[in-house]
Protein backbone atom coordinates (compact mmCIF):
# COMPACT_ATOMS: atom_id res chain seq x y z
CA UNK A 1 0.00 0.00 0.00
CA UNK A 2 1.30 3.46 -0.92
CA UNK A 3 2.04 5.72 2.05
CA UNK A 4 0.68 8.65 0.02
CA UNK A 5 -2.64 7.08 -1.04
CA UNK A 6 -5.61 7.28 1.33
CA UNK A 7 -8.40 5.01 0.06
CA UNK A 8 -12.00 6.16 0.44
CA UNK A 9 -13.09 6.12 4.07
CA UNK A 10 -9.64 5.78 5.66
CA UNK A 11 -9.59 9.38 6.94
CA UNK A 12 -13.33 9.57 7.70
CA UNK A 13 -14.56 11.15 10.92
CA UNK A 14 -18.07 11.60 12.25
CA UNK A 15 -20.02 13.45 9.57
CA UNK A 16 -17.09 13.65 7.13
CA UNK A 17 -15.98 11.14 4.49
CA UNK A 18 -12.58 12.87 4.22
CA UNK A 19 -10.73 14.66 7.02
CA UNK A 20 -7.14 15.51 6.11
CA UNK A 21 -5.24 18.23 7.96
CA UNK A 22 -1.52 19.13 7.90
CA UNK A 23 -0.87 17.04 10.99
CA UNK A 24 -2.27 13.88 9.40
CA UNK A 25 -0.48 14.62 6.12
CA UNK A 26 2.85 15.28 7.85
CA UNK A 27 3.32 18.65 6.20
CA UNK A 28 2.66 22.33 6.95
CA UNK A 29 -0.15 23.91 4.96
CA UNK A 30 -3.04 22.28 3.11
CA UNK A 31 -5.99 20.16 4.15
CA UNK A 32 -9.37 18.92 2.96
CA UNK A 33 -12.62 17.94 4.65
CA UNK A 34 -15.67 16.55 2.83
CA UNK A 35 -18.84 17.01 4.88
CA UNK A 36 -21.68 14.53 4.45
CA UNK A 37 -24.90 16.45 5.11
CA UNK A 38 -28.55 15.47 5.19
CA UNK A 39 -31.37 17.82 4.08
CA UNK A 40 -31.49 20.79 6.45
CA UNK A 41 -28.31 19.80 8.32
CA UNK A 42 -26.08 22.51 9.75
CA UNK A 43 -22.40 22.18 10.59
CA UNK A 44 -20.24 24.71 12.42
CA UNK A 45 -16.59 24.96 11.38
CA UNK A 46 -14.04 27.02 13.32
CA UNK A 47 -11.22 27.96 10.97
CA UNK A 48 -8.51 28.93 13.48
CA UNK A 49 -5.23 29.24 11.56
CA UNK A 50 -6.84 28.07 8.30
CA UNK A 51 -8.48 29.97 5.47
CA UNK A 52 -11.00 27.89 3.54
CA UNK A 53 -12.97 27.56 0.32
CA UNK A 54 -16.38 25.93 0.77
CA UNK A 55 -17.39 24.10 -2.41
CA UNK A 56 -20.50 21.95 -2.98
CA UNK A 57 -19.60 18.66 -4.64
CA UNK A 58 -23.23 17.53 -4.58
CA UNK A 59 -26.20 19.54 -3.36
CA UNK A 60 -26.04 23.17 -2.32
CA UNK A 61 -25.26 25.12 0.83
CA UNK A 62 -25.71 28.38 2.68
CA UNK A 63 -22.64 29.82 4.43
CA UNK A 64 -22.93 32.28 7.33
CA UNK A 65 -19.75 33.96 8.58
CA UNK A 66 -18.83 37.31 10.17
CA UNK A 67 -22.41 38.55 9.87
CA UNK A 68 -22.65 37.70 6.16
CA UNK A 69 -24.83 35.07 4.51
CA UNK A 70 -23.98 33.48 1.15
CA UNK A 71 -26.20 31.15 -0.87
CA UNK A 72 -23.68 29.01 -2.72
CA UNK A 73 -24.65 27.57 -6.11
CA UNK A 74 -24.73 23.78 -6.04
CA UNK A 75 -25.05 20.87 -8.48
CA UNK A 76 -26.26 17.29 -8.57
CA UNK A 77 -22.70 15.94 -8.80
CA UNK A 78 -19.24 16.96 -9.95
CA UNK A 79 -20.02 15.31 -13.30
CA UNK A 80 -23.27 17.22 -13.90
CA UNK A 81 -22.32 20.87 -13.43
CA UNK A 82 -20.08 23.56 -11.99
CA UNK A 83 -20.61 24.94 -8.49
CA UNK A 84 -19.97 28.28 -6.90
CA UNK A 85 -17.95 28.60 -3.70
CA UNK A 86 -17.55 30.73 -0.60
CA UNK A 87 -14.23 31.93 0.80
CA UNK A 88 -13.93 32.21 4.58
CA UNK A 89 -10.96 33.66 6.47
CA UNK A 90 -8.81 32.64 9.40
CA UNK A 91 -10.16 32.98 12.96
CA UNK A 92 -13.79 32.60 11.91
CA UNK A 93 -16.78 30.60 13.07
CA UNK A 94 -18.58 29.39 9.96
CA UNK A 95 -22.09 27.96 9.83
CA UNK A 96 -22.72 25.70 6.82
CA UNK A 97 -26.32 24.65 6.13
CA UNK A 98 -27.41 22.37 3.28
CA UNK A 99 -31.11 22.74 2.41
CA UNK A 100 -30.94 19.79 0.03
CA UNK A 101 -28.28 17.70 1.74
CA UNK A 102 -25.18 16.52 -0.08
CA UNK A 103 -21.40 16.63 0.00
CA UNK A 104 -19.60 19.87 0.81
CA UNK A 105 -15.82 20.18 0.39
CA UNK A 106 -13.92 22.45 2.77
CA UNK A 107 -10.51 23.14 1.19
CA UNK A 108 -8.06 24.64 3.69
CA UNK A 109 -4.63 26.22 3.97
CA UNK A 110 -2.70 27.53 6.95
CA UNK A 111 -2.62 31.29 6.52
CA UNK A 112 -1.74 34.50 8.35
CA UNK A 113 -3.58 37.27 6.48
CA UNK A 114 -7.26 37.98 7.13
CA UNK A 115 -9.31 38.46 3.95
CA UNK A 116 -12.98 39.42 4.16
CA UNK A 117 -15.42 36.60 3.30
CA UNK A 118 -16.92 36.50 -0.17
CA UNK A 119 -18.78 34.16 -2.50
CA UNK A 120 -18.48 33.53 -6.25
CA UNK A 121 -21.42 32.21 -8.32
CA UNK A 122 -21.00 29.23 -10.62
CA UNK A 123 -21.36 31.36 -13.74
CA UNK A 124 -18.30 33.41 -12.71
CA UNK A 125 -15.99 30.39 -12.39
CA UNK A 126 -13.44 30.37 -15.22
CA UNK A 127 -13.48 27.11 -17.22
CA UNK A 128 -10.39 26.17 -19.22
CA UNK A 129 -9.71 23.26 -21.59
CA UNK A 130 -6.03 22.35 -21.41
CA UNK A 131 -3.92 19.90 -23.41
CA UNK A 132 -4.72 18.14 -26.67
CA UNK A 133 -6.11 14.92 -28.13
CA UNK A 134 -6.09 12.06 -25.60
CA UNK A 135 -4.17 14.27 -23.14
CA UNK A 136 -6.93 16.86 -22.62
CA UNK A 137 -8.78 17.95 -19.50
CA UNK A 138 -11.20 20.55 -18.20
CA UNK A 139 -10.03 22.90 -15.44
CA UNK A 140 -12.55 24.74 -13.26
CA UNK A 141 -10.41 27.58 -11.92
CA UNK A 142 -12.61 28.40 -8.96
CA UNK A 143 -9.72 29.48 -6.72
CA UNK A 144 -6.63 29.15 -8.89
CA UNK A 145 -3.70 31.48 -8.32
CA UNK A 146 -5.00 33.71 -11.15
CA UNK A 147 -8.63 34.00 -10.00
CA UNK A 148 -10.06 35.41 -6.77
CA UNK A 149 -8.21 36.27 -3.60
CA UNK A 150 -6.69 34.14 -0.87
CA UNK A 151 -3.59 34.28 1.29
CA UNK A 152 -2.08 30.82 0.63
CA UNK A 153 -4.88 28.61 -0.72
CA UNK A 154 -5.00 27.48 -4.36
CA UNK A 155 -7.76 25.08 -5.43
CA UNK A 156 -9.09 23.87 -8.80
CA UNK A 157 -11.24 21.08 -10.20
CA UNK A 158 -10.11 18.84 -13.07
CA UNK A 159 -12.29 16.61 -15.25
CA UNK A 160 -10.82 13.99 -17.57
CA UNK A 161 -13.08 12.27 -20.12
CA UNK A 162 -13.25 8.47 -20.05
CA UNK A 163 -10.25 6.86 -21.72
CA UNK A 164 -8.26 10.10 -21.50
CA UNK A 165 -5.09 11.22 -19.74
CA UNK A 166 -4.55 14.42 -17.79
CA UNK A 167 -1.82 16.17 -15.81
CA UNK A 168 0.42 15.40 -18.78
CA UNK A 169 3.26 16.15 -19.07
CA UNK A 170 3.92 15.30 -15.44
CA UNK A 171 4.94 18.39 -13.51
CA UNK A 172 6.36 19.37 -10.14
CA UNK A 173 6.35 22.35 -7.78
CA UNK A 174 8.53 21.32 -4.86
CA UNK A 175 11.25 23.99 -4.66
CA UNK A 176 11.62 27.74 -4.73
CA UNK A 177 13.38 28.75 -7.96
CA UNK A 178 13.00 31.01 -10.98
CA UNK A 179 10.64 28.47 -12.53
CA UNK A 180 8.90 26.85 -9.53
CA UNK A 181 7.06 27.70 -6.33
CA UNK A 182 6.95 25.15 -3.53
CA UNK A 183 3.42 23.79 -3.01
CA UNK A 184 1.99 20.81 -1.16
CA UNK A 185 -0.94 19.24 -3.00
CA UNK A 186 -3.94 17.03 -2.30
CA UNK A 187 -5.66 15.11 -5.09
CA UNK A 188 -9.22 14.02 -4.20
CA UNK A 189 -10.67 11.68 -6.83
CA UNK A 190 -14.22 10.96 -7.92
CA UNK A 191 -15.00 8.40 -10.62
CA UNK A 192 -18.21 8.47 -12.67
CA UNK A 193 -20.09 5.17 -12.68
CA UNK A 194 -20.05 2.08 -10.51
CA UNK A 195 -16.91 -0.03 -10.68
CA UNK A 196 -14.80 2.67 -12.29
CA UNK A 197 -11.24 3.55 -11.42
CA UNK A 198 -8.13 5.17 -12.86
CA UNK A 199 -4.37 5.43 -12.59
CA UNK A 200 -2.22 8.12 -10.99
CA UNK A 201 1.56 8.51 -10.92
CA UNK A 202 3.93 10.42 -8.61
CA UNK A 203 7.73 10.13 -8.70
CA UNK A 204 11.04 11.84 -8.03
CA UNK A 205 14.05 11.63 -10.33
CA UNK A 206 16.17 10.05 -7.58
CA UNK A 207 13.61 7.27 -7.03
CA UNK A 208 12.72 8.26 -3.46
CA UNK A 209 9.09 8.37 -4.58
CA UNK A 210 8.04 5.97 -7.35
CA UNK A 211 4.27 5.49 -7.19
CA UNK A 212 1.82 4.35 -9.81
CA UNK A 213 -1.47 3.61 -8.08
CA UNK A 214 -5.01 2.62 -8.97
CA UNK A 215 -7.43 5.24 -7.67
CA UNK A 216 -11.12 4.66 -6.94
CA UNK A 217 -14.07 6.90 -6.18
CA UNK A 218 -13.39 8.87 -2.98
CA UNK A 219 -9.64 8.20 -2.76
CA UNK A 220 -7.12 10.92 -1.89
CA UNK A 221 -3.44 11.10 -2.81
CA UNK A 222 -1.02 13.45 -1.03
CA UNK A 223 1.81 14.89 -3.12
CA UNK A 224 4.60 16.17 -0.83
CA UNK A 225 7.10 16.59 -3.68
CA UNK A 226 8.14 15.23 -7.05
CA UNK A 227 6.57 15.01 -10.48
CA UNK A 228 2.91 14.03 -10.49
CA UNK A 229 0.83 12.86 -13.40
CA UNK A 230 -0.33 11.60 -15.66
CA UNK A 231 -3.74 10.56 -14.37
CA UNK A 232 -5.70 8.17 -16.57
CA UNK A 233 -9.46 7.65 -16.65
CA UNK A 234 -10.50 4.06 -17.37
CA UNK A 235 -12.70 3.56 -20.46
CA UNK A 236 -16.35 4.15 -19.66
CA UNK A 237 -15.68 6.24 -16.56
CA UNK A 238 -14.97 9.97 -16.48
CA UNK A 239 -12.49 11.06 -13.78
CA UNK A 240 -12.71 14.11 -11.51
CA UNK A 241 -10.17 15.40 -9.05
CA UNK A 242 -10.16 18.31 -6.67
CA UNK A 243 -6.68 19.82 -6.20
CA UNK A 244 -5.89 21.68 -2.98
CA UNK A 245 -2.50 23.41 -2.81
CA UNK A 246 -0.57 25.71 -0.47
CA UNK A 247 3.04 26.47 0.42
CA UNK A 248 5.46 28.86 2.04
CA UNK A 249 5.75 31.48 -0.72
CA UNK A 250 4.78 35.00 0.31
CA UNK A 251 3.39 35.49 -3.18
CA UNK A 252 0.47 33.22 -4.06
CA UNK A 253 1.32 31.74 -7.43
CA UNK A 254 1.44 28.45 -9.35
CA UNK A 255 4.79 28.03 -11.07
CA UNK A 256 5.67 24.53 -12.24
CA UNK A 257 8.34 22.52 -14.04
CA UNK A 258 7.32 19.83 -16.54
CA UNK A 259 9.16 16.53 -16.90
CA UNK A 260 11.28 17.37 -19.98
CA UNK A 261 11.21 13.75 -21.14
CA UNK A 262 7.46 13.98 -21.78
CA UNK A 263 7.34 17.37 -23.48
CA UNK A 264 8.18 16.14 -27.03
CA UNK A 265 5.19 13.77 -27.04
CA UNK A 266 2.91 16.56 -25.82
CA UNK A 267 4.24 18.85 -28.55
CA UNK A 268 3.26 16.27 -31.18
CA UNK A 269 -0.27 16.12 -29.78
CA UNK A 270 -0.89 19.87 -29.61
CA UNK A 271 -1.68 20.38 -33.34
CA UNK A 272 -4.53 17.86 -32.98
CA UNK A 273 -6.49 20.21 -30.73
CA UNK A 274 -8.43 19.31 -27.57
CA UNK A 275 -10.79 16.39 -27.08
CA UNK A 276 -14.11 17.52 -28.64
CA UNK A 277 -16.03 16.13 -25.63
CA UNK A 278 -14.62 18.94 -23.49
CA UNK A 279 -15.78 20.76 -21.52
CA UNK A 280 -17.79 18.01 -19.84
CA UNK A 281 -19.72 20.36 -17.54
CA UNK A 282 -21.01 23.92 -17.44
CA UNK A 283 -22.49 26.31 -14.88
CA UNK A 284 -26.05 25.72 -16.11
Amino acid sequence: MSEYLYPAGTTAQSGSSVAIDPELAGWSYCGLQVLQMGPGDTRVVTTGDDEAAILPLAGECVVAVEGMRFEVDGRDSVFSGIAGFAYVPIDSEVQITSPTGGEIAVCTARATRHIDPYAVPARAVSVEVRGASTASRQINNFLSASFWEADKLIAVEVLTPEGGWSSYPAHKHDEMSETEVELEEIYYFRIDGAGGSGFFTCYTMDGEIAETVTVHDGDAFLVPKGFHGPAAAFPGHHMYYLNVMAGPSQERKWNICNDPRQEPAMARLMPLGPDPRLPLTAAD
